[in-house]
């Protein structure tokens, strides 16, 4: 199949919200189980996408990466066990804790893994804010004694974030996504967070959730002061070794393909429909792999989507 799609995964988060079945009309748990995340495509050893639907519905992304890699994704792909990357929507009610992402050259040592990300705003509240890096005047020595003080949150830059902002997010630039935020995330395939402070708050259990306070000192990269949104230039909203996202607004009747015909690429729909040569209907909010050498999609109305794919 041209196009494959994969049953999403959800988790419960304290800071999470109802938002993935109101604003993307997504089934959710009973209740009001707080959910923060949709792993929209992830090759982990305790989370894996499995197809829902078509010739391969029932297998997972880890298989086919390991056993029709080059027929469905492509060759000089990374020679990695895994698929390299993992796509989330982050549902945020709530701020998430303040964290880093190992650095490539300290993950190993830290018993962790790198991680560069990106967020795209899907949906933001008035006023909602993302944290990235320090305020200026910030340095090492006044962040140890804003942790031990519980005032860390003083120390980090906090930016307002509309609905079409991206941030690029790499190993060791301090961050957070604040409350009223719906975000795409694009990221490598790992799932090391070292949290430096989370709100003076408890978890879903009632009690604090684990800090990770020597490890974030060794990983924030100190010198990160004040960044801002990127600037999109041409579609291109985040660029770097692992991951290439860009972002199209298709008007009716346009089309949108892989980025290179011998390569898989992902598409977001962030808004709008797509329809695919199957005739197949694709809504806002859904996660879609466009197979190597696969056609097109037409968008049915005015249409944003977000094209990822491995440079």
């Amino acid at each position: 199949m041209p196009v494959i799609a994969f049953n999403s995964l959800t988790m419960e988060r304290v800071w999470g919200g109802r938002s993935l079945e109101t604003f993307y009309g997504r089934p959710l748990p009973a209740g009001s189980t707080p959910i923060g995340e949709a792993w929209e495509l992830v090759d982990r050893e305790h989370e894996q996408s499995v197809v829902c639907e078509g010739p391969h519905a029932g297998m997972t992304l880890h298989y086919l990466w390991s056993h029709h890699r080059d027929e469905i994704f492509g060759t000089g792909l990374p020679d990695s066990e895994r698929f390299p990357l993992l796509v989330k929507i982050l549902d945020a009610r709530d701020d998430l804790s303040i964290q880093v992402h190992p650095p490539a050259s300290l993950a190993a040592s830290l018993g962790g893994e790198p991680k560069t990300e990106m967020w795209y705003v899907a949906d933001a509240a008035p006023g909602a804010r993302i944290y990235a890096g320090l305020r200026r005047g910030a340095d090492r020595a006044s962040f140890e004694k804003a942790i031990a003080e519980g005032t860390v949150a003083e120390q980090v830059h906090a930016i307002t974030v509309k609905s079409g902002d991206a941030i690029f997010i790499p190993s060791g630039r301090l961050h957070a996504i604040g409350a009223g935020l719906l975000i795409f995330e694009i990221q490598q395939n790992s799932d090391t967070t070292y949290r430096v402070f989370d709100w003076n708050r408890v978890g879903l259990d009632g009690q604090p959730r684990e800090l990770h306070v020597k490890e974030s000192l060794a990983s924030i990269d100190f010198s990160d002061i004040e960044p801002g949104v990127d600037v999109v230039e041409g579609n291109v909203v985040a660029s770097c070794r692992y991951f290439v996202v860009e972002r199209f607004q298709l008007a009716p009747h346009t089309n949108i393909g892989n980025a290179m015909n011998d390569r898989f690429s992902i598409l977001n729909v962030v808004e709008g429909e797509l329809a695919d040569e199957e005739g197949r209907m694709w809504k806002k909010g859904d996660t879609l792999l466009l197979c190597r050498g696969s056609g097109h999609l037409t968008a049915v109305a005015g249409s944003v989507v977000l094209r990822t794919h491995i440079p």
